[in-house]
């Protein structure tokens, strides 16, 4: 595997990135990977490494750039406290300048097929990659959503009311018990979904888990068998969508 630590220029400034693909075969298909809110780190970059093992080009943007270059939580009060003050600072419009980078850089680089691009978020990216299939509907062929939260709000900005520009495929996988993604919004979510002439879409229950349920190093919640699902699900939509 090829992996890079680099830098992607922004309208805001350098977001860091870590960069995976196969070393031979390319150029492979475009996976953008947003980060939960712990932020990037190890743990997903084994993520994002198992994405580019079958055939994928995978970038894991750093989307807390503005405020650090590195964000480690510690799973403490202060730890949360500082976590959501990060999270809260992002928006949909700020993420999506950060998206429009992104694909400036795949479009320049060599061993990206990036006429061919999916996306994966989890928790607070949810709403990022179901708005990324919204703005750039021409571009981003699939969108993921792994337990994401704030997907159909009262809020102006909220990512469902993008439901109807979207041309590509959406999967949302929820867990059954999340604090942070209730089953009324998902039930609101998929009914609005449901009403959107022409749109792909998919919303699944993992039955029995928790938000995080993917992660391996969320001790206590991991759930192997939903966490495998996860993988089958996800690689699924991108052969689907983008090869």
């Amino acid at each position: 595997m090829i992996k890079h630590e680099l830098d992607i220029q922004t309208a805001d400034g350098a977001m860091n990135a870590f960069v995976t693909h196969p070393e031979e075969g390319g150029p492979f298909p475009v996976v953008l990977f947003y980060m939960d809110a712990p932020g990037k780190r190890e743990e997903l970059h084994d993520m994002a490494r198992r994405i580019a093992t079958v055939g994928y080009y995978v970038v894991l943007p750093n989307l807390y750039y503005r405020n650090t270059r590195e964000f480690v939580m510690a799973r403490d009060e202060e730890g949360y406290k500082r976590m959501f003050a990060m999270m809260e600072h992002l928006s949909i419009d700020l993420v999506m300048r950060d998206t429009q980078a992104m694909l400036d850089f795949v479009d320049a680089r060599k061993e990206a097929k990036a006429s061919a691009l999916g996306a994966v978020g989890y928790c607070m990216s949810g709403p990022f990659v179901f708005a990324a299939a919204g703005r750039f509907p021409g571009r981003v062929k699939c969108a993921a959503s792994l337990y994401g939260v704030r997907l159909a709000t009262d809020a102006a900005d909220s990512p469902h009311l993008l439901a109807d520009k979207v041309r590509g495929e959406l999967y949302f996988g929820c867990a059954e018990t999340d604090k942070y993604a209730p089953k009324e919004m998902i039930d609101r979510l998929e009914a609005h979904l449901k009403q959107t002439p022409g749109l792909r879409s998919r919303v699944e229950w993992y039955m029995g888990v928790e938000h995080g349920f993917a992660f391996p190093k969320r001790q206590g919640i991991f759930h192997k068998p939903s966490a495998e699902r996860h993988w089958e699900r996800l690689f699924a939509l991108f052969r689907r969508n983008i090869g």
